[in-house]
């Protein structure tokens, strides 16, 4: 596909992985930046955890674990089971080789790196090309209140398997925290062609990007398609708690529940071809496809048709 100008995909988690992927086969490295979440990043064992940075990169550079969506292929688990016989903390899996992109990512921050040049640092160490920069420099930790109390993210979705119900959530720090300077240069991008929500988690893995300081009302004013595609299929989420979280918090387990919490936002709503018959009572347009990503070959297609609506 013939494609001109810049994109932006706002990205978290596997989902937001897997379409990124399917855009690197078909961008140029210059032509795509994608922006992903950090409000789920936490410190464990002293080290610098961040998640969703590390599964897109972990995919990007054809390392990821496919079948469990996350971590690395051929791990190894030498010091986690040297961890359990000490007594330690062990709810949260590290393996070998995850455990040494957390150390190296630890002594590029203690040497003064910003988290946006250590993120550069690593994401060369696997030859990925495209740009991929954190939503921010600054700490954002998401916190879930749930019945339970106040949960950090990871203790919610992997000490607490998402068990507890959410009744509510927030992003800590958000306030005085920046869009990278990453995020803000493509922003500020005139050849910036259209922006992407990739189908992640909208209240943990896109709202703190858009909760950013100024990011969505700046998004709002650039004059360019915003697509978002709908994470939710059949009123079940593709994958993670998304479902759950749309449940529990009062609102619809659905696309139309995907376009109320977007807004004025967006400009088209991608749904999956089977939702056809779900009644949707939307400002914007929808456009149905293939949203399900099982192989390379659906990654692309869906690649090409959210660019073919950003396409002028």
């Amino acid at each position: 596909m013939n494609f001109g100008g810049k994109v932006l995909a706002l990205c978290g988690g596997v989902g937001g992985a897997k379409l990124a992927l399917g855009l690197t086969e078909i961008l140029d490295p210059g032509q795509l930046r994608v922006v992903v979440n950090t409000g789920d990043d936490f410190t464990h064992f002293g080290l610098p955890i961040c998640p969703d940075l590390d599964t897109v990169m972990y995919t990007l550079g054809g390392v990821s674990n496919r079948q469990q969506g996350w971590g690395r292929e051929g791990e190894s688990w030498n010091c986690f089971d040297t961890l359990k016989d000490l007594g330690a903390e062990t709810w949260f899996q590290l393996g070998d080789r995850d455990l040494a992109v957390h150390l190296q990512r630890r002594a590029l921050l203690d040497a003064g790196y910003s988290l946006s040049e250590a993120t550069a640092t690593l994401y060369q160490g696997f030859d990925v090309r495209h740009d991929v920069v954190p939503m921010t420099d600054d700490p954002v930790a998401t916190i879930i209140e749930s019945a339970q109390g106040d949960l950090p993210f990871q203790h919610y979705f992997v000490r607490h398997r998402c068990q507890p119900a959410i009744t509510g959530y927030r992003f800590n720090g958000i306030e005085d925290a920046r869009p990278s300077p990453g995020f803000q240069a493509i922003l500020d991008d005139p050849a910036l062609a259209g922006i992407i929500v990739c189908p992640s988690n909208p209240f943990v893995s896109v709202s703190p990007i858009l909760s950013l300081p100024g990011v969505r009302e700046r998004i709002g004013k650039l004059g360019v398609p915003v697509i978002a595609v709908s994470p939710i299929v059949g009123g079940a989420a593709i994958k993670g708690p998304a479902a759950k979280m749309f449940r529990e918090l009062d609102l619809p387990v659905s696309n139309q529940g995907v376009a109320d919490f977007y807004g004025d936002l967006l400009s088209t709503l991608v749904v999956n071809d089977s939702d056809r018959s779900e009644p949707l009572n939307v400002s914007t347009q929808v456009y149905y496809c293939r949203t399900l990503m099982h192989s390379l070959a659906d990654k692309v297609a869906l690649a090409e048709a959210c660019l073919s609506i950003l396409k002028p």
